[in-house]
């Protein structure tokens, strides 16, 4: 999921659950009706693209009915969540649920953390990111959550050291020890990888990456590690919704090994299983 989009697009969230809460709210008892299919809100990449292997390889041996329904915004899958007319969702990290929740009186929960689009450490001046000389600069996303998250990657390998507690909330000011003496050009997540012409390293987004024909697994100096990642995309629903079984159903199967291979086969590097 792209956080920049999501911060942005949260602020318009109240608004959008209005709209929402009537514009489906005559779907509500689809949703929670465990006879029919369960209905899943995705972003098309690679939300949708993981469910539809699932549905077209997994569920029917798995019992479930499953629907994927795409949406190319970052609001509309929690309202339609919140109201029902959505039985789950799959496209959003735990911080942007929280921030949404808070902002806007939801009651949706994670049920299961599924893969992470890493954030990682590009260079075309060095090899290394150890090779980083004194003075150099880094180029990391201005946004309040990939900010934290790209000073949390760089502290994770010995560049900086951050105050405790700070999260994905650290900022520049947060920088306890700075050893390289590394100076830091905040920027639009999406203009990282633009400039790696003009600063000596950049932290960039795995989705920016990849538009910027960028393989983390291949060029990143170094990389966010997937597991018990707080920044993972995760399966949510509705709170009370946790055991409905078509939704534990579909928990395993995006866990499974066979979802796992899909994820290593078609994004190599780009999006990691988290599990």
């Amino acid at each position: 999921m792209r956080n920049t989009a999501k911060i942005t697009t949260a602020v318009l969230a109240a608004g959008a659950l209005t709209f929402g809460l009537t514009a489906c709210g005559s779907d509500q008892d689809a949703a929670s009706d465990a006879s029919g299919p369960l209905i899943v809100a995705a972003s098309p990449v690679p939300h949708a693209e993981i469910l539809t292997f699932v549905k077209d390889n997994l569920a029917e041996e798995a019992g479930l009915d499953l629907e994927v329904k795409e949406f190319t915004d970052y609001v509309t899958p929690n309202t339609a969540t919140e109201d029902g007319s959505v039985g789950a969702n799959f496209f959003q990290t735990q911080p942007y649920l929280d921030d949404f929740n808070k902002k806007n009186g939801t009651h949706i929960v994670s049920v299961v953390d599924v893969h992470l689009e890493p954030l990682g450490l590009y260079s075309e001046k060095v090899k290394k990111a150890d090779d980083l000389k004194s003075g150099a600069t880094v180029a990391i996303p201005n946004d309040t959550v990939n900010e934290g998250r790209a000073l949390q990657l760089l502290a994770a390998n010995g560049l900086i050291t951050l105050k405790d507690g700070v999260g994905t909330s650290a900022t520049p000011a947060d920088i306890t020890e700075n050893p390289k003496k590394l100076t830091f050009k905040e920027l639009e997540a999406a203009q990282t990888p633009r400039v790696l012409n003009d600063v000596d390293a950049a932290v960039v987004n795995g989705n920016y990456a990849i538009e910027a024909d960028l393989k983390p697994a291949e060029d990143a100096l170094v990389l966010e590690e997937a597991q018990d990642n707080p920044n993972s995309n995760l399966l949510a629903v509705k709170e009370g919704q946790e055991d409905d079984p078509r939704v534990k159903k579909l928990a395993q199967l995006l866990t499974s090994p066979e979802v796992k291979k899909f994820i290593e086969d078609t994004y190599a590097g780009s999006v990691l299983a988290s599990f």
